[in-house]
């Protein structure tokens, strides 16, 4: 995924039409966008292959399964159009290592969970969170999730995660602050509702951009 603005648009809508207009009015300003259960469940995977003509697509099912579950579901992702997915690294490492054997062999990415944006996340996940940055460094993972609702984790998952990519969620509508999780360490931040529920979503990803 090349870095250029360093913003990935998630598509957390239902409609294809919704997702292929927000996509098309935005073309150029994202490097990436991620789309998971809400449109793929309403529309199959072949909308994948359709945003993928305007971006890289990154599909997160935060995928978290055994071992051979796991490669059914990025076969047939990767195989839809993805260039990257989402998997919880909670699950082990051979569950992951599963997910990136797959992508792999088509050139593509995984992303491990390792704390998402919510604030439940502190209850189990940010405890462990660098035990989980470990397991991604191991099984070869492209690159790890940490919050933009909290800079001060990323920092410290940065410490932990090396030269992994970071791909951060929360910035707008939760209340992540775009400059501060890029300051912090995130090669990407991601956002979603405060550009596709917005009046003017060129208008609203433009602004983002002047703010990097």
């Amino acid at each position: 995924m090349k870095k250029n603005s360093r913003l990935i648009l998630a598509l957390d809508v239902e409609s294809r039409d919704k997702a292929n207009s927000i996509a098309s009015e935005t073309e150029g300003i994202f490097d990436a966008i991620k789309v998971g259960y809400p449109l793929m469940l309403s529309e199959g995977l072949s909308v994948i292959k359709e945003l993928s003509n305007i971006a890289p697509v990154i599909a997160d099912l935060k995928i978290a399964d055994i071992p051979n579950t796991n490669h059914l579901i990025c076969n047939r992702l990767f195989s839809a159009g993805a260039q990257g997915v989402i998997a919880h690294a909670f699950t082990g490492r051979d569950s992951l290592e599963a997910c990136v054997d797959v992508a792999k062999r088509w050139s593509g990415d995984v992303y491990a969970v390792t704390e998402m944006s919510h604030p439940g996340a502190l209850e189990f996940m940010a405890p462990v969170a660098e035990r989980m940055v470990m397991l991604a460094l191991v099984a070869g993972a492209s690159g790890i999730v940490a919050p933009a609702t909290r800079p001060e984790r990323i920092r410290a998952l940065r410490r932990a995660a090396g030269g992994l990519t970071i791909i951060s969620p929360g910035v707008g509508a939760q209340g992540g602050s775009l400059r501060d999780a890029l300051e912090a360490g995130a090669d990407y931040a991601i956002v979603g509702r405060s550009v596709y529920e917005s009046a003017n979503p060129r208008a609203a990803a433009e602004a983002l951009l002047d703010l990097i």
